[in-house]
């Protein structure tokens, strides 16, 4: 296959690959992997080539069967009529939806496709197109206001796309749920085009016609004229001038997109880094400080942290690197700090919602991990201070979040009695995954919580 995130091969017969899909479905939900075809990755140790399972799809089912997704069930509802009016009026996405209904409505409806856009948990915002395809899709709880975050609704386009961050085809029986095999989707992420940070994604749905490499273009580029209409928004809105000469995105990805005078950058894991120590300490850090912030290795040697930082100087413009300390000659709005200012003067909501995941989360750099560490429990131990019910939401459904033992319970003790069950259920599962450690090193640091103090 020339594009993995494709569902199928060229020349290849849909029929013949759903039922082919369907018995590795079968295969795994009973308990066996689910074995690549020809041309994929393997993806266990007993794999089957007769197959037929993109290595994506295998990926994802596991993540689903990890959260304890049922094959079986529905996606649930989250948010009422009028929760859902006030929460998208607000939302970022907002502003892009006349965009994505001209160049997607008339398909849609001809197609006799769906078109939805979700946030970045996965809640549906938005479902729209032709009327007996509704109808169909309401009978699966695919509707504005219901959550399709992989964690809990198993694979599927929006949700996926939004797990792994890429455009992504989902067909007929890679769909983790069976109730959702007879469908076809695309998706593609959008992100702020001036901070990198995910906002959501927009999913094209409907029958075995989209299982065609046209649609998941067709998506991508709905995705980027939404992310060039966020663009203009936010210039119309403020003037450039206004804009801080550099911003940093570090929250929940490896490589930090650096903004500087409108020019977007990703850089190196290394650099990253870097940028993330400096904008936390502004004064600077001597050559001795900053090898220590950034390598747990004692046998790193000066010569090499120069290197990095003469490399990282011509990302930057001229002269705004500095040393002797080490230290930025211009203003840098880090994405972190903002976060951290917002919970320091008790925003909690504006502090979660600019909260996109751990810093850095990959980086071993000691300095690094101090301060993802930090952000992250001051800003859960501010949400349970909180106690309101929407925010906890929000956390315990983020990838980050779903396995916090301590939000689901306070959680527990705030949500209305008619939304109690599933947070009962979510409760028993981590209680049942907590008594089976061992040790609590067994537990991951971004995973299962054990209760504190």
């Amino acid at each position: 296959m020339n594009d993995p995130w494709v569902a199928l091969e060229r020349g290849a017969d849909p029929v013949e690959r759903a039922r082919a899909l369907r018995r590795a479905h079968d295969a795994f939900t009973a308990g066996g992997p689910p074995a690549p075809g020809p041309g994929r990755e393997p993806v266990g140790p007993s794999a089957v080539r007769s197959s037929a399972v993109r290595s994506v799809v295998a990926e994802s089912w596991r993540r689903s069967a990890r959260a304890r997704v049922c094959p079986d069930g529905a996606a649930g509802v989250e948010l009422d009529e009028e929760e859902l009016a006030a929460y998208r009026e607000a939302h970022p996405l907002a502003v892009v939806m006349p965009v994505v209904r001209e160049l997607m409505g008339a398909y849609a409806t001809d197609g006799e496709h769906l078109v939805a856009v979700c946030d970045a948990y996965g809640r549906l915002l938005w479902v729209e197109g032709h009327p007996g395809t509704l109808r169909r899709a309401d009978r699966m709880n695919f509707v504005a206001g219901a959550r399709w975050a992989e964690s809990v609704a198993g694979t599927n386009a929006p949700g996926t796309a939004i797990a792994v961050d890429r455009p992504v085809q989902v067909f007929a029986a890679e769909h983790f749920r069976r109730p959702v095999q007879g469908w076809t989707c695309a998706a593609a992420p959008v992100h702020d085009p001036r901070s990198g940070r995910l906002l959501g994604a927009v999913d094209i749905t409907g029958g075995d016609r989209l299982a065609h490499p046209h649609s998941l273009a067709f998506v991508q580029a709905v995705a980027r004229a939404a992310e060039s209409q966020l663009a203009l928004t936010a210039a119309a809105r403020a003037p450039a001038a206004a804009d801080p000469p550099l911003r940093l995105s570090a929250l929940g990805r490896d490589e930090a997109v650096l903004v500087t005078d409108g020019r977007r950058a990703l850089l190196s894991r290394r650099h990253s880094e870097i940028l993330v120590v400096l904008a936390h300490r502004p004064r600077g850090l001597s050559g001795e400080e900053l090898l220590a912030a950034l390598y747990e290795d004692e046998s790193i040697t000066p010569v090499t942290l120069r290197a990095e930082l003469s490399r990282l100087r011509s990302v930057l413009a001229p002269g705004v690197l500095l040393s002797r300390p080490y230290r930025l000659a211009a203003p840098l709005d880090a994405d972190f700090e903002v976060v951290g200012r917002r919970l320091a003067s008790g925003a909690v909501a504006a502090a979660l919602g600019g909260y996109a995941g751990p810093l850095l989360p990959g980086s071993r750099a000691p300095e690094v991990a101090r301060l993802r560490r930090r952000l992250a429990d001051e800003l859960r131990a501010a949400l349970i201070a909180r106690g309101d019910p929407a925010l906890l939401t929000d956390w315990v459904h983020s990838p980050w979040g779903e396995d916090d033992l301590e939000a689901w319970r306070a959680l527990a003790a705030t949500v209305p009695a008619g939304r109690l069950a599933p947070v009962r259920a979510r409760l028993r599962a981590l209680d049942a995954e907590l008594s089976a450690l061992t040790t609590p090193a067994s537990a991951p640091a971004t995973g299962l919580q054990r209760p504190r103090p």
